[in-house]
């Protein structure tokens, strides 16, 4: 019996509506590199979906790429990211900013987060040195929305990062891998648009949220922007057929696609969270979006596991393990259905 799997949010293709569209396009004749048709009317609805008219958008392939090619462009040789010590940056991407030649400046974590107090506490710490310029200078900030434990930062938090950041003039970077999980969120304060004033710089998640593949970067510090073309073709992301990624980006940003498709993701999340709550399993981090995480009976994740695939994110005690229940916006809803009845039978 093939198992399901609950593993992540990117093991299916792309959204039945992104499908057709290829196969209508398929035969078209398009200028590469993204400077096509479909890759301008895409930007063209990101940025009206952002409020940011004047921001420059642009279409990579992949997360790590992105996170890569945006860290790499922004700062100097001898600057580093502060970043959770959690951070996608820092543990799941085999030292891909490092291997650019930045310090990845990790920050201990709460449920996935940073805060404003200890961004500035680090640049002070750098700053109140006898000869800074011996370390590693802390030049901008990454986080992502939501986090790698699916927790959110609040309008209050983004803004009070925001504020430090300013203050210290850095330009903040808001990794959007999983944007429209978070904005989708019942308990989410913030808005695209609202994001899209707090940040420098942020992407538009497609990978895990219903594209075959593309992460959209928008850059609204007008400092950022020049050159960032440069950038992208030197690491080997500017995709030769662009159109590929345009006509996804049409395609999710109309008709509230992104958001609904988001939604749904999160719904079967909560669903899954009920049942291991009402079963009495203790939640390992209170997460509103589509990835939970639960500590389990090692014997009962065996049982789990003879008919799910599930992600094992640590191990608690010799007996006990946390793991990571991921529903995506492909989510077949008789697929959880399955799955509480199981857990409800352990």
């Amino acid at each position: 019996m093939e198992k399901i799997q609950f593993q992540c949010d990117y093991n299916e293709g792309c959204a039945p509506q992104i499908l057709q569209r290829l196969s209508e396009t398929n035969l078209e004749q398009n200028i590469g590199y993204g400077e096509d048709p479909h890759c301008e009317h895409a930007r063209e609805l990101i940025r009206k979906a952002c409020e940011a008219s004047e921001a420059d958008v642009h279409f990579l392939v992949g997360g790590t790429q992105a996170n890569a090619t945006i860290i790499s462009s922004i700062l100097r040789p001898y600057q580093g990211v502060i970043a959770a010590t959690t951070g996608h940056i820092a543990i799941h991407e085999t030292g891909a900013i490092e291997h650019g030649g930045h310090k990845v400046l990790a920050q201990p974590a709460t449920n996935g987060k940073i805060q404003a107090e200890q961004i500035k506490q680090c640049l002070q710490n750098h700053y109140s040195e006898d000869g800074p310029e011996h370390a590693v200078q802390p030049a901008m900030v990454y986080i992502s929305y939501p986090t790698e434990y699916g927790t959110l930062y609040s309008k209050q938090e983004l803004k009070d990062i925001h504020n430090v950041c300013l203050q210290h003039h850095i330009p903040l970077f808001i990794d959007g891998a999983r944007l429209g999980y978070g904005l989708a969120s019942k308990e989410s304060d913030i808005t695209l648009p609202e994001l899209a004033k707090l940040a420098d710089v942020f992407y538009v998640g497609g990978t895990k949220q219903g594209a075959l593949f593309g992460e959209a970067v928008v850059i609204t510090n007008p400092a950022l922007k020049k050159d960032f073309r440069y950038f992208i073709k030197q690491g080997g992301g500017m995709l030769a057929k662009g159109r590929l990624l345009g006509i996804q980006y049409e395609e999710l940003m109309q008709n509230d696609l992104y958001l609904t498709l988001a939604r749904h993701a999160n719904e079967q999340a909560e669903r899954i969270q009920k049942a291991l709550l009402q079963k009495g399993y203790k939640m390992a981090v209170p997460s509103p979006t589509n990835q939970q995480f639960f500590v389990l009976p090692n014997d009962d994740l065996k049982r789990l596991e003879e008919k799910y695939v599930l992600s094992v994110w640590d191990r608690v005690d010799t007996d006990h393990t946390i793991v990571r229940f991921c529903t995506s916006w492909a989510t077949k809803k008789e697929n959880v259905d399955k799955l509480i009845d199981t857990i409800n039978r352990l």
